[in-house]
């Protein structure tokens, strides 16, 4: 319990919402987590759904915005360097080779922090979110694997200032990571250190057990999925076996309405206000995607930069035909029969988009898909959510009414 004095900020006078209850986003809600405490004081202005203020909030983290006149700048955000790299010794059990842990104990191990806001899940439930503050490694490592579901990372903001801490990692998504760079100041900290993921349609518990049961051929061994470089869903099941379906072949019509609206009206898939961001979307098959933003996120990366193999990043092919003939067949939920869904997969494979152009592929076709659900259904947003670089992306394809 806060007790109120003349000195008590603001923020501690308020009262969080209760679970359940209407959140200010409404049916845009990401469930980031703000308003599971007292925070929710500076929701209108933090959450990227009431206020979207990314070109400030770039401004403030980077020290500058991104260079729209430069294509890399203008897709993948602030940067000084990208490259591809993979563990020379993978953690076991990582969805990947574990870049993402390996930082986050060395950072711990190393003192330089105290904390790191990460996701495990719930005994029960593999997929379930249960954001903790890791002060171990151990804790850290039982976080590994994404869980692809809205996760209120941010619902630790009050234990994290209530226990003094002033050095803290978090690991976040776009959304989240908005809301807490728009309330960085408040929390009482002396360096704040954040370790991003690119990040793209998310969907509730119940929604993901649809996508599962829709799309897996054994959805209740699933231990973990991805959209991959091969345009294919890899879904790795509990005996190691990986099951690889084509994008073309998901059943649109009754996976279309699966994802979050706030991933629908989402335009920070490449978590642009992150210090580091490790993905797998603009590098080669079996490698992980690395974007330095600062020097923050340079440090970051330099703790484990000796356990790393590593390799520029390439670029290779030319997604805008495939983009434009996706846009109106995704909006038509056209599904193609098993077999053509299967050799469109292996043509594309070999002469489609390849490194950062596949990255281009992805956002463009989710920026597009994207700014036609706001247009439809919150017209009256469009102007000021849609942020300048995703309209720029936007404006090269021709979209349907």
């Amino acid at each position: 319990m806060t007790i109120s004095t003349p000195n008590t900020p603001k923020h501690k006078k308020a009262k969080a919402l209760r679970p359940g209850a209407r959140r200010p986003a409404k049916e845009l809600c990401s469930e980031c987590g703000l308003c599971d405490t007292y925070y929710i004081h500076y929701v209108k202005d933090a959450c990227a759904f009431l206020n979207q203020q990314f070109d400030n909030l770039e401004q403030e983290t980077h020290g500058r915005t991104r260079n729209l006149d430069n294509e890399n700048e203008t897709y993948f955000g602030v940067h000084q360097d990208m490259m591809a790299a993979r563990k020379k010794q993978p953690i076991e059990g990582a969805q990947w080779t574990g870049i993402v842990s390996t930082i986050a104990c060395e950072m711990l191990n190393q003192g330089i922090v105290e904390g790191v806001v990460c996701v495990q899940n719930t005994q029960e439930d593999r997929f379930q979110p249960m954001p903790v503050i890791a002060r171990t490694p151990e804790e850290v490592l039982a976080a590994k694997v994404n869980k692809p579901t809205l996760s209120p990372n941010l619902s630790v903001l009050e234990e994290i200032e209530n226990s003094g801490m002033k050095k803290l990692l978090v690991i976040g998504v776009g959304c989240q990571i908005q809301a807490l760079r728009a309330v960085e100041k408040q929390l009482g900290l002396e360096k704040l250190y954040v370790l991003g993921t690119p990040c793209v349609d998310n969907v509730t518990r119940e929604g993901l057990q649809k996508f599962l049961d829709t799309t897996s051929k054994s959805p209740e061994t699933v231990v973990h999925y991805e959209f991959m470089q091969d345009f294919r869903v890899h879904f790795k099941h509990e005996d190691g076996t990986i099951e690889k379906v084509p994008f073309f072949g998901l059943n649109t019509k009754k996976l279309k309405d699966v994802f979050a609206p706030s991933c629908m009206s989402c335009f920070d898939y490449v978590n642009g206000l992150a210090d580091l961001v490790v993905g797998y979307m603009g590098a080669p098959f079996g490698w992980q995607w690395i974007t330095v933003r600062n020097e923050t996120g340079k440090q970051m990366l330099d703790l484990v930069m000796n356990q790393l193999d590593t390799q520029p990043v390439m670029s290779q092919g030319d997604r805008k035909n495939a983009v434009q003939q996706s846009i109106p067949a995704y909006d038509q939920a056209v599904t193609l029969p098993m077999w053509a869904a299967k050799l469109m997969g292996v043509v594309i494979e070999k002469i489609g988009p390849k490194g950062l152009e596949y990255g281009r592929f992805s956002i463009d076709s989710h920026f597009t898909r994207n700014y036609l659900y706001v247009k439809r259904n919150y017209p009256e947003k469009l102007e000021a959510h849609v942020p300048e670089f995703a309209k720029k992306i936007v404006g090269q394809y021709k979209l349907p009414k």
